[in-house]
């Protein structure tokens, strides 16, 4: 494909409609809060970061969830159950924490179509050793549908808000993995032995911890561009992509690759006189991590190819997760009551 059909097929994609999809829903949920006269009074939710990150002691717990695809359940419900489980671990693994528990909430038309659903949740839990803890059922809807929720902490957060202009961006992938097809899921993780999977995720907070990087987000249904947006976004700034340098398996499309939703992928905004050593931590693990581009002050999210360079989307102009009236904020923000009771 050509860097326009690129563009073209990126601002068309299916994870970014979902992506952009956040803007409204937030507007909807602040609605009326302009007229509130006290901070506690709003119902307005933050969005960007991949988790709520509340402060708690000597650091932060995370709170988060998700919900998974319908079309998906349908299809393969034991993997959807594992990666209900697998993709909040990665939120809480994003923000430079550690899983602590998760908890479901699956509606389903009897028993039978939940079970296979559950497996999938329940082997996950095993090989990543955080255990599911509570949740909600009911047996008696028309058909499946799954939510779970995550609880984590971190001592010091990787944010989607701490992007610098300056800084570069890397991109974190395992490589030792597959296509689920039909689908743009880049499984690295069911079969992985799970001491394995379990160290390649610490990693994450072990950068937060030395102080190596502060920005990041998981690679999500939005896939490596998308994703880039996102952060761009909360962090106030652009970004710059060189497509020829994007870690990736040499038989696979540079087209698809751009939508994968892998099940280990991070992007990392990184001083210079750290990424080498960032490099070294991933790569010492058989995790692909190079830089792709760099995080710059124009509102810009440009894409680079073969010596060309387009403009994918301006950030100024068409403002992507958050309400065009709003400024993107930290998931958590401490009202006046939150600091009382704290």
């Amino acid at each position: 494909m050509t860097l326009d059909e690129i563009v073209a097929k990126l601002r068309a994609s299916r994870g970014v409609a979902h992506k952009s999809d956040i803007a409204p829903m937030l507007a909807a949920l602040d609605a009326g809060g302009a007229d509130c006269t006290d901070s506690t009074d709003s119902a307005l939710m933050a969005a960007g970061d991949d988790c709520a990150a509340i402060p708690d002691g000597d650091g932060y717990l995370l709170f988060a969830a998700e919900g998974m695809v319908s079309d998906l359940i349908d299809a393969m419900p034991w993997f959807a159950g594992y990666c209900s489980v697998l993709v909040n671990v990665s939120d809480v693994c994003a923000m430079g924490g550690r899983p602590i528990a998760v908890v479901d909430v699956i509606w389903s038309d009897g028993i039978e179509p939940a079970a296979p659903v559950l497996e999938g949740m329940a082997a996950a839990s095993r090989q990543l050793g955080v255990p599911i803890v509570g949740g909600h059922s009911n047996a008696h809807s028309d058909h499946t549908q799954l939510a779970v929720a995550i609880v984590g902490r971190a001592k010091r957060l990787l944010s989607s808000f701490a992007a610098r202009p300056g800084e570069k961006l890397l991109m974190a992938v395992d490589l030792r993995g597959a296509f689920v097809e039909p689908y743009p899921y880049w499984n690295a993780a069911t079969e992985a032995p799970a001491h394995r999977l379990r160290g390649d995720l610490a990693l994450l907070a072990e950068l937060a911890e030395s102080g190596l990087c502060a920005a990041a987000k998981d690679i999500s249904m939005a896939g490596i561009a998308g994703t880039a947006m996102m952060l761009a976004e909360c962090s106030s700034v652009g970004v710059r992509i060189d497509l020829d340098r994007l870690p990736k398996p040499a038989d696979v499309p540079l087209a698809r690759w751009l939508e994968i939703f892998p099940s280990y992928g991070y992007l990392l905004s990184v001083r210079d006189e750290h990424v080498d050593a960032v490099i070294a931590r991933f790569e010492a693990r058989g995790i692909a991590c190079d830089v792709i581009g760099e995080i710059h002050a124009e509102p810009t999210i440009d894409l680079q190819l073969d010596g060309q360079m387009r403009c994918a989307w301006r950030l100024d102009a068409q403002p992507f997760i958050v309400p065009a009236d709003r400024r993107a904020t930290r998931a958590f923000e401490p009202t006046p009551l939150a600091q009382s009771t704290h």
